[in-house]
């Protein structure tokens, strides 16, 4: 689906006696403070009065906290990087129906079904991730790190208000 630049440029440097290894973060990385797809979502439903799912909003996307990310950098680094790429992901999907919803609670706007067509003038650019099912899977990352999420997941993110700041 992507590029994977970064591993390949881990690999060269760590064929010349670099210690090098890459973390594969999810499309959602959240967290008070969070400046990616979510709050482009927040805006937008703010923007348009409607919290928007592409069909029934069944896709997923995986999640991380950022807290939880930077850990599984830290085990990454002193266990050896050369067991990765790994994968920082507490939670491997949640169905963006569950997204749209929690963004729709909190703005107090409707949670509205729309069709690809539709989504692509709703979305504009964000239209192809968001209707992306992006579930991944972080088990050999947690067997091979000894790492555990222990932050709060997303839509318990999203349930907090401060998320949601202007």
């Amino acid at each position: 689906m992507f590029p994977r630049q970064s591993e390949a440029a881990a690999a060269a440097v760590a064929a010349l006696g670099v210690r090098a290894g890459t973390v594969r973060l999810p499309p959602t990385v959240h967290g008070l403070g969070d400046h990616a797809f979510v709050p482009q979502l927040i805006a937008l439903a703010r923007r348009t009065g409607v919290s928007a799912m592409i069909g029934d909003g069944g896709n997923r996307w995986s999640a991380v906290h950022r807290d939880d990310a930077a850990r599984v950098f830290q085990l990454g680094l002193t266990r050896g990087p050369e067991a990765g790429p790994f994968h920082a992901v507490a939670e491997a999907g949640v169905a963006f129906r569950e997204i749209a919803a929690a963004i729709g609670r909190q703005l107090g706007v409707r949670v509205v079904e729309l069709s690809p067509d539709a989504a692509a003038a709703h979305f504009g650019p964000l239209a192809m991730f968001v209707g992306w099912d992006l579930a991944v899977d972080s088990t050999r990352t947690r067997a091979a790190l000894g790492w555990a999420p222990r932050e709060v997941g997303l839509l318990e993110d999203l349930a907090n208000p401060a998320y949601f700041a202007a």
